[in-house]
């Protein structure tokens, strides 16, 4: 004769089934990635970024605020960053009135060297932050250059390249932030 107890234990246990499925559903599609830029990285504060350009103005990053501003580290020295710098130049001149900045940070060059270079790939508008001791390039965790930081309006880096950058990965990585909010 029956007498019921193995259905009370079947009902905890499909309870317990069903239960452990939803968890596991909702496990599955909620997106655990962290809001990034693209390239994978999370979206973090910019380190500071302030001091005299190469024509003696003033830059601060802080001041620069609701705009879009590309960090590109380089070198006279470098000749990736050579090749890169008309790319630089041509984005300066086109995308600023969309609220970009470009600001180069030149890594342990002497200020003749720099203008040098900037003359000969025709970048000379460029603003440019000497770091002849690598000291900023180090507080931005820089792994070498050329080396390019995207900090969006808000003052995050949400994007990141090593290397040379190139026209489509502006068009992908800061064309989007230069959209009307």
């Amino acid at each position: 004769m029956r007498t019921g107890v193995g259905r009370w234990w079947r009902i905890p246990a499909q309870t317990t089934v069903l239960l452990v499925a939803v968890a596991l559903g909702i496990v599955l599609t909620v997106d655990h990635r962290p809001p990034a830029g693209g390239d994978g990285r999370p979206a973090v504060a910019a380190p500071a970024l302030a001091g005299t350009t190469l024509t003696g103005e003033p830059f601060d990053l802080a001041a620069a605020r609701g705009d879009v501003v590309l960090v590109n580290v380089f070198a006279s020295w470098c000749g990736p960053c050579r090749d890169e710098l008309p790319l630089l130049a041509e984005i300066t001149r086109d995308w600023s009135p969309r609220g970009l900045q470009v600001v180069g940070l030149n890594l342990r060059d002497g200020p003749d060297a720099v203008r040098a270079l900037l003359r000969e790939t025709r970048a000379d508008a460029l603003t440019v932050l000497p770091d002849p001791d690598g000291v900023r390039a180090v507080e931005w965790g820089v792994r070498g250059v050329p080396e390019t930081f995207l900090v969006d309006r808000d003052g995050r880096i949400v994007a990141r390249r090593n290397g040379v950058i190139t026209r489509p990965w502006l068009e992908a990585k800061v064309s989007p932030l230069l959209e009307p909010a």
